[in-house]
């Protein structure tokens, strides 16, 4: 019997059997890079799963431990575990520093890399663009632990030449350094954002007499709003994060304070010293550092989710 070939094996000369052959193993293919990508998703979401059950748990046993008051975790603005007779563990001042701290950053980083977002997206020509982002993207790669350093040698010093009030130690100073580095996550990913926009809003604004400052502020920020707000919540989880930056240059001083001249320890701080302390792994003192990154772990989520609404409130989908 004849075996017939396919229209592709026919147009290029390929005998049917190595038509047949060249479909199953393209299928085989195929079902082996789903099975990956599949098996790559699945550990994802089992990896976060473990990771949540693991703080979980130890955060259960530290409020069953006989020293700690959930109730005063909660409403307390007493954070001592490791100084007096009697520890006290209210949350507060680890979570009014790590904010602060991430309110000075946003308030650097949000404007300047929307500004610079914009630049390079409506305003710079191709050639300044290749050179700018890729030098702009590379403050990103920069070890944070160079940024703490950064913090208390040139920063600090520099806080101090305007106002003696500050210390050595202080929430302005590693504010400045996590907003230096988040400054890339919102310009490039807003970048991304405005350059998405199609052309014919642009071209449409412009042909009806808008100026270039229209079209930039008037209808491509608001078209790309959703993408905007997602890289201020993605900068805002990542400052909200940031380890060696707080921990070198913000002190070690929990306290429920809005004066950035002042000495604080944010949640990821406190982290840091427990981890590099001489407590006991059974203590309730180190058991308390699985508290705080559990809450720590609350607040990235709930950025997450409302960066998720938002987007979801605010995408823009055009044909």
């Amino acid at each position: 019997m004849k075996q017939h070939r396919s229209e592709p094996a026919r147009r290029f000369g390929i005998p049917g059997t190595m038509a047949l052959k060249s479909r199953a193993a393209q299928k085989m293919q195929e079902g082996c890079i789903v099975s990956l990508f599949s098996t790559l998703t699945i550990w994802t979401v089992l990896l976060t799963i473990l990771i949540t059950v693991v703080l979980g748990v130890e955060t259960w046993i530290f409020f069953r431990n006989d020293q700690v008051s959930i109730v005063e975790f909660f409403t307390s603005a007493q954070w001592s575990p490791l100084l007096g007779s009697k520890k006290h563990f209210g949350i507060w001042p680890l979570i009014c520093g790590t904010f602060l701290v991430s309110a000075i950053a946003l308030s650097i980083a949000v404007p300047f890399g929307l500004i610079s977002a914009l630049y390079l997206s409506e305003y710079a020509h191709s050639r300044v663009r290749s050179v700018l982002k890729p030098t702009l993207e590379i403050l990103a790669g920069i070890p944070t632990v160079v940024y703490g350093f950064f913090a208390l040698t040139v920063i600090t010093p520099g806080l101090k030449l305007i106002s003696n009030s500050f210390g050595s130690y202080n929430a302005m100073s590693a504010g400045i350094a996590v907003g230096i580095l988040i400054l890339p996550t919102v310009a490039s990913l807003s970048e991304d954002a405005f350059r998405a926009v199609p052309d014919s809003l642009r071209e449409g604004a412009l042909g009806l007499g808008a100026t270039k400052y229209d079209v930039s502020v008037k209808i491509v920020f608001p078209a790309a709003f959703s993408g905007v707000v997602s890289s201020i919540l993605l900068a805002a989880a990542r400052a909200i994060g940031e380890t060696m930056i707080v921990a070198l240059a913000a002190g070690s001083m929990p306290r429920v304070t809005l004066d950035v001249t002042k000495e604080i320890q944010t949640m990821t701080g406190f982290m840091v010293q427990m981890a590099l302390g001489d407590v006991s792994n059974y203590g309730v003192e180190y058991l308390s550092m699985y508290a705080v990154a559990f809450i720590l772990f609350v607040c990235t989520l709930l950025f997450t989710v409302v960066g998720a609404l938002i987007r979801k409130r605010f995408r823009e989908v055009y044909e």
